[in-house]
């Protein structure tokens, strides 16, 4: 659902008292670098037809320093949290955030709270660590995250008790979906109290799915990573006489890794995501249609999302701490059952396929993240801080159309980005492939059955 203007309007902590350290110009739009004030604004549907009038109010803040701050900058000691899985550039956002408080801002008092929200437990024994120059110098290189990662944690009044204890006024929140619901409960807390500090959040999620954020990190490394994989089956199944490639990819529910993938790989026959329905069996089930692309070319790749498992696999499912569906559990992985599926179906037909299956999902996630990610990490970064310095709570550095911007939590949060069947992606995926569409669903009954996704509905 498109937000109307009261759903863009970016909370404030109060009046701006300091002005900024950073040496940059007044003169607005001049050619080097200058400040940023929040008038500027990112429309939300860019593209016109002749004769529109595009309302400027349905808009994005645009992210940047800002000339007046809220917070002194000596007043101000800083956290960070980083929740969920592991994803490619964590640790290259923690060391951009801590240079930005440090270098632009002379903010020395930053910490760092273990394990996701659990380290705002003071029930656990994780104890929040200093995060100075030393500790951050060369983490962006490496994978993982210095302050490791846990999905849950403890109710927002026990984690605002532990910011208060701590004298926190400043928390960056480095995650996905879930981490930035927590973010918001922890927002609402703190106003409920009346207290004073700031929650900036940082979306951070391979599966891309954040709303209204064109791109999160950690994707571009996830899609680099999931393309080698797919070569290698590519590799294994045109060596083989009726060779199968089977690759399942992470993507609980969207599919934008595994579509970016099968784009930059230009091998894949069959892509599976959980937005765009398909059939197994059948006259045009995925069968059929691998079947006929056997005895026609004698080799062929399948690249399956992980969520498609919601559609497929019956009863109930393990789940984690944060409620979420774990598809890497026996019952719920959708790459063996396909697998399991596969070489059912082909026993009987004589054909006698070679069927190799690779799972790289942890590899994705957990190695260190490309040149173009950690570019984008780093001004993400320094722009959570000079949101977070001016003020803005409650708040996501997103980025809409190449520019950054900043996006209110509820909004964020509201509803999830997926592959539009009928939209630009899904048509080259569909005609780099080749793909039939694998439904016996009539073409009225399959849009019916996107319109009412979950993930369209607020």
């Amino acid at each position: 659902m498109d937000p109307k203007p009261p759903d863009l309007v970016v909370t404030t902590l109060g009046a701006r008292v300091a002005r900024s350290p950073l040496n940059l110009s007044t003169i607005p739009d001049d050619e080097i670098a200058d400040f940023v004030s929040d008038d500027q604004r990112v429309l939300l549907r860019p593209e016109l037809r002749a004769g529109d009038c595009r309302d400027a109010s349905v808009s994005l803040e645009k992210a940047g320093p800002r000339e007046m701050l809220h917070f002194r900058p000596e007043e101000v000691k800083a956290a960070v949290v980083t929740c969920g899985g592991l994803c490619p550039g964590l640790n290259a956002v923690i060391r951009s955030i801590v240079l930005e408080l440090h270098h632009g801002y002379g903010v020395d008092s930053v910490l760092g709270f273990k394990f996701g929200y659990s380290g705002l437990d003071p029930a656990t024994p994780h104890v929040p660590m200093a995060l100075g120059l030393e500790s951050v110098r060369s983490i962006h290189k490496t994978g993982g995250s210095l302050l490791g990662c846990a999905r849950g944690g403890p109710k927002a009044e026990v984690m605002v008790d532990t910011l208060e204890r701590l004298g926190i006024n400043l928390l960056f929140t480095l995650g996905g979906d879930g981490t930035q619901k927590g973010a918001h409960a922890i927002y609402d807390e703190i106003a409920r109290r009346g207290l004073r500090i700031g929650v900036v959040g940082v979306p951070k999620t391979i599966d891309n799915d954040v709303a209204f954020v064109d791109r999160t990190f950690g994707f571009e490394t996830a899609v680099d990573v999931a393309r080698v994989a797919i070569d290698g089956a590519h590799t294994e199944a045109a060596s083989a006489p009726n060779g199968i490639g089977l690759v399942k990819l992470m993507g609980r529910d969207a599919g934008f890794v595994a579509a970016n993938a099968t784009l930059a790989s230009q091998d894949v026959n069959f892509c599976l995501v959980p937005e765009v329905h398909f059939d197994l069996d059948g006259e045009y089930g995925l069968f059929a249609a691998l079947e006929a692309r056997l005895k026609q070319r004698g080799h062929a790749v399948v690249v399956v999302a992980e969520g498609c498992a919601k559609s497929l696999i019956q009863g109930e499912v393990e789940r984690d701490a944060g409620g979420n569906i774990r598809y890497a559990s026996a019952d719920a992985d959708i790459g063996v059952f396909l697998k399991n599926e596969l070489v059912r179906y082909f026993k009987p037909t004589g054909l006698g396929v070679s069927l190799k299956y690779i799972d790289p999902s942890y590899m994705i996630r957990s190695g260190p993240p490309n040149a173009a990610d950690t570019i984008f990490c780093d001004i993400l970064g320094r722009h959570a801080v000079h949101a977070g310095m001016a003020g803005k709570t409650d708040v996501l550095i997103g980025r809409w159309y190449g520019v950054f911007t900043h996006v209110p939590l509820p909004l964020v949060t509201s509803q999830r980005k997926a592959i539009d069947p009928d939209g630009a992606l899904w048509l080259a995926v569909s005609e780099t492939t080749g793909q039939p569409t694998l439904s016996n669903m009539p073409v009225s009954k399959r849009a019916e059955a996107w319109h009412s996704q979950s993930h369209r509905r607020k």
